[in-house]
């Protein structure tokens, strides 16, 4: 598997492969458990290409879902030629970073989708800062991942590490 290709934050005319994992005791509609994770990616302006479902007993804490299944979804977005895949639950950085590394492809959670449509939608400029500062904070942890494309440079003038370390000084 390779490093995922995260360099952006939006998922504008993405195609996406849109995922619900339903847990026991959750409040989900059953008949159209991803109708409302649907109609935010669409506002995303984000092309929905496949829906999956899935039922655990428990969260796995590393993937969230089980290897098999996100082996399952990485088939699935291969089979769709799928940009993003999105999950209709919270995931921790850790467990988005996991995902990205077995699916090889951009992992978000609905958070990161409904700061997108914030962003794309802020009109003023005190809007579009405040949008900004909180996709900012949701995303920081996993910031370190976009950057990973510079660490094979030889000579230049800044790493992966680099940029994620002076990252937050200049967020400050």
């Amino acid at each position: 598997m390779t490093e995922p290709k995260r360099t952006e934050l939006t998922i504008q005319q993405e195609r996406a492969l849109l995922i619900r994992v339903m847990l026991p005791g959750a409040d989900v509609d059953r008949h159209d458990p991803l109708g409302e994770l649907r109609s935010l990616v669409k506002t995303a302006r984000a092309k929905v290409v496949d829906e999956m479902t899935a039922n655990r007993s428990k969260v796995h804490p590393g993937l969230y879902v089980g290897r098999g299944k996100a082996e399952e979804i990485a088939d699935r977005a291969d089979q769709n030629r799928v940009d993003v895949v999105i999950f209709d639950n919270d995931l921790t950085p850790a467990q988005v970073r996991d995902l990205e590394k077995i699916i090889d492809r951009k992992v978000l959670d609905r958070s990161e989708v409904i700061l997108d449509i914030f962003a794309a939608h802020a009109r003023t400029n005190e809007a579009r800062i405040q949008v900004e500062l909180a996709q900012l904070e949701y995303t920081y942890p996993r910031l370190r991942h976009m950057w990973t494309h510079l660490e094979r440079m030889a000579g230049g003038a800044a790493t992966a590490a680099t940029l994620t370390a002076t990252a937050p000084r200049r967020w400050a």
